[in-house]
């Protein structure tokens, strides 16, 4: 049976130990009880281990754990073998941080009676369907274990937070793209006069295709500009090639990187689309 050695107690359930020479938090009921620096917890008391390599999320963790309810942590931790066990992923560890402090704050919100608006929410249903169907059910066991009932907008801000742990991305960079297709889209729906149906195809489609545009900026990928068509959309789609131009400069400013001009083919040809299906 192996053992671990304690370097920290951090609660009666909470220790950070070493093992095998790299430091793991271990989680068990009564594991720090009387416990001391050095001493030995086996294995058999550890119903919970992960390992935090990065220093400042390590610091993080322990500033926030002290603020939080045992039955908080223990579904927080619920969720995240959750999230493992439906992607198959492995996960970066700032989750445990992250999810962590959304959660306390979501179930402080929520017993206060605050209601959070969520303007990501159409367009996080359909750039994440995944991570979102997952957040479903992170809100359920949520409401089975502690009894509270989180408002679907947790669900789609509990989603944006799985999808950095996926993609290795910062939550902020995931924040500020959610919210420039939020932006653009309200710019199309203002231009155009129209109010999309955020469950159609059509907008599932102009959304995910706005956010592979900003992936690529973001990214300095080169898109080839098919000349011809260039030529016709102009002529043929005056307004929706404007609009689309209009757009781009908004990526511009946002994002500070230039646009290729075969964006503004691409987009004026979902553009199209959106305007054939309202007008």
């Amino acid at each position: 049976m192996s053992h671990y050695r304690v370097e920290k107690v951090l609660n009666n359930n909470v220790v950070i130990a070493e093992h095998a020479s790299e430091e793991v938090i271990l989680i068990g009921k009564g594991i720090g009880f009387n416990r001391k620096k050095g001493s030995e917890v086996p294995s058999a008391e550890v119903e919970k281990l992960f390992v935090m390599k990065n220093e400042k999320e390590q610091e993080s963790y322990l500033k926030l754990l002290p603020q939080v309810e045992q039955s908080l942590l223990d579904v927080t931790i619920e969720a995240i073998e959750l999230i493992s066990k439906k992607t198959g992923l492995p996960l970066n560890e700032h989750i445990h941080v992250g999810l962590m402090d959304h959660l306390s704050f979501a179930q402080a919100r929520t017993v206060s009676g605050l209601q959070i608006r969520n303007p990501f929410l159409a367009e996080t249903k359909v750039l994440y369907p995944k991570e979102f169907s997952i957040a479903l059910e992170i809100v359920h066991l949520i409401k089975k274990r502690i009894h509270i009932e989180l408002p679907k907008e947790e669900a789609g801000f509990i989603a944006l937070h799985i999808h950095s742990a996926l993609q290795d991305k910062s939550l902020g960079r995931i924040n500020a793209h959610s919210q420039l297709v939020s932006e653009l889209v309200g710019l199309i729906e203002t231009q155009m006069e129209v109010t999309l149906d955020k469950e159609s195809i059509d907008y599932m489609r102009l959304v995910r295709h706005l956010r592979f545009a900003i992936e690529r900026v973001d990214n300095e990928e080169r898109v080839e500009e098919p000349k011809a068509i260039t030529m016709l959309l102009k002529q043929e789609y005056p307004m929706c090639y404007n609009l689309s131009w209009k757009l781009i400069k908004v990526m511009q400013r946002v994002l500070r990187k230039p646009v290729f001009d075969a964006e503004a083919v691409y987009l004026t040809m979902h553009l199209q689309r959106v305007q054939s299906k309202y007008k």
